[in-house]
């Protein structure tokens, strides 16, 4: 990582009036958060279940076999000891400043953005923290459900509980997209954090930004390095870390 990327991307911040980031797994392995994609995750959960990751995290599943995907779920997905680290303490920072506008929307379902109360936080693939009873609609929280193992049902109807967290075969909620695509269309400038972007449509959102400065900060290439004014291939925590002293934040 050359001094003077990290230079222009504190620049870059700096001069931003409507900044939006898109976060990734990258900004969750910090805060000791595995990332389900990865190959060892696979591995592991394939080693344990003899099912694909995809299989067991689908819509059809969850209904078919709702033991095996709570135990799954239970095992991997659910981090309640997880706090915050130091990047989503500096786009908290950031958001503080009220002469910008600052957006987050995230692929992690992990709620680390929401704990730090940012007031623009688009989760598009939900969050462990909230579920609901598939009968009645009501309300549980993550403690709630926690309670409730192995397998949550609702104390009220006795029908299964389910995590409001975004399964394969299923949409995204229609609201929370369109926040974010709106977020995206106003920003002048647009940071994307620790993801490959590979999954859609989250990568797909930045086809409509339509702003000044694109920049990419991840461990490997994306197909939308091309796109980007600024690339950074390193470590999420030094660079943030940077950016922590140098913003003075």
């Amino acid at each position: 990582m050359e001094d003077f990327d990290l230079i222009k991307l504190k620049n870059i911040i700096e001069n931003a009036k409507n900044l939006v980031f898109l976060t990734g797994a990258g900004v969750s392995t910090l805060s000791s958060i595995p990332d389900f994609r990865s190959p060892s995750s696979v591995r592991q959960v394939e080693v344990r279940y003899a099912l694909p990751v995809e299989t067991i995290l689908s819509h059809s599943f969850f209904f078919t076999h709702p033991d095996t995907f709570y135990d799954y779920y239970f095992r991997f997905m659910v981090h309640k000891e997880a706090r915050p680290n130091i990047i989503h303490e500096v786009l908290y920072k950031l958001s503080l400043d009220k002469k910008k506008k600052v957006s987050i929307i995230t692929q992690n379902i992990d709620g680390l953005h929401e704990c730090l109360k940012n007031d623009n936080v688009y989760p598009l693939h939900g969050t462990i923290f909230s579920n609901h009873c598939i009968h009645c609609n009501s309300y549980y929280s993550l403690d709630d459900i926690l309670k409730l193992k192995p397998l949550p049902t609702c104390p009220k109807c006795h029908h299964l509980i389910k995590p409001d967290v975004v399964l394969y075969e299923e949409p995204l909620d229609q609201h929370i997209l369109d926040g974010a695509l709106k977020a995206t269309l106003n920003a002048d400038t647009m940071i994307v954090l620790g993801t490959s972007l590979r999954v859609y449509p989250a990568s797909g959102l930045i086809n409509y930004f339509q702003g000044n400065n694109l920049v990419i900060i991840n461990k490997e290439k994306t197909p939308f390095d091309h796109l980007a004014n600024l690339v950074i291939q390193d470590d999420l925590k030094d660079v943030f870390a940077y950016l922590f002293d140098s913003l003075n934040l």
